[in-house]
C-alpha cells in the first residue's frame, strides 16, 4: 500500500511538471531591424532564449507583426506553420546561408549582420 502511494505521487509530480510551461532563461526588448527582400520591420520587439530555441516577436503599435521561434534546424511562424530552417533562408533570406544562421545569429549578445551582395541587413539595438 505504502508503494502504491509513493508510485502515485511521484506519478503526479511528473505529470504536473511535464505539463508546465517554459520559463524563458533571458528576455530582453530591443529595436529590431530585418531588411531583406521579402521582410521589412523596423519596431521594437522580444528576443527571448529558451533552452532549445529562440523566440523573436516584433511590435508595430501594440500589435504582434513577427512572431518566430527559431530552432537549429526549424522556423515556427506565429500561425503555428513550422517550416525547415534551410526553406526558411531560401524563401526569405538566401540560399546559400547555412541551416542555423538565423538560430546561431540571435544567439549572440550583439546582433549585426549585413551582406550587402543579398541585400540583406539585421540589426538589433
Amino acid at each position: 500500500m505504502l508503494i502504491l502511494k509513493k508510485f502515485i505521487f511521484i506519478a503526479t509530480i511528473l505529470l504536473l511538471t511535464a505539463c508546465a510551461t517554459k520559463q524563458p532563461i533571458i528576455t530582453s526588448s530591443h529595436t529590431i531591424l530585418i531588411k531583406t527582400p521579402q521582410m521589412k520591420f523596423y519596431d521594437k520587439g522580444f528576443i527571448s532564449q529558451y533552452e532549445d530555441y529562440i523566440h523573436l516577436q516584433i511590435f508595430q503599435v501594440g500589435n504582434v507583426v513577427l512572431d518566430l521561434k527559431i530552432y537549429e534546424d526549424t522556423v515556427c511562424q506565429s500561425t503555428l506553420k513550422c517550416i525547415s530552417a534551410k526553406e526558411f533562408n531560401k524563401k526569405y533570406l538566401h540560399n546559400s546561408y547555412k541551416d542555423d544562421f538565423l538560430y546561431n545569429l540571435f544567439s549572440q549578445k550583439k546582433i549585426y549582420f549585413k551582406d550587402t551582395i543579398n541585400n540583406i541587413l539585421i540589426k538589433v539595438k
